[in-house]
């Protein structure tokens, strides 16, 4: 299975605001952290604070944070929201009636069963853990060049 890009950089921004805890992330620096459109952020934005993995603060000095810890969000939680599609292949399609096999076929049942593992394995990390991986993400992201005020409350 191959994630889109969507989601890789959805997990990117939750990274990122996980690595700047205590602050609001601005899409700008964001997008200039991973050298990628900040139309493109935007557009994934919307999704993560549709289900509560995100926050956005408005206004002059706004900007955006994570909606719950990062130890309280998987990569399941994210893949979720991002991902339109989890058919491995044409059988798991919702209209896919041709092959006579469909309702009791090995190869779905194997697929489907390899596509559980992967959501498993998903759940067990955490966007806290993919920060805590790399001791110095919050300089490889630019970060600590960046000076502003920590968040009030």
């Amino acid at each position: 299975m191959r994630l889109t890009r969507q989601t890789n950089y959805a997990i990117r921004i939750l990274m990122y605001c996980a690595a700047n805890e205590g602050r609001l992330s601005r899409i700008p620096e964001i997008a200039a952290a991973y050298t990628v459109s900040e139309l493109f952020l935007f557009k994934i934005l919307q999704p993560l604070v549709e289900n509560g993995l995100v926050e956005t603060v408005r206004g002059r000095n706004g900007g955006v944070k994570l909606g719950r810890a990062a130890a309280d969000i998987n990569l399941f939680d994210v893949v979720r929201v991002t991902e339109e599609n989890f058919a491995m292949a044409e059988c798991f399609e919702n209209d896919a009636t041709e092959c006579p096999l469909v309702d009791s076929c090995a190869l779905n049942a194997a697929l489907r069963e390899a596509l559980n593992a992967f959501f498993g394995v998903l759940e067990r990390y955490t966007i806290a853990d993919l920060v805590k991986a790399r001791p110095n993400v919050r300089a490889l992201l630019g970060i600590d060049l960046i000076q502003r005020p920590a968040l009030a409350g």
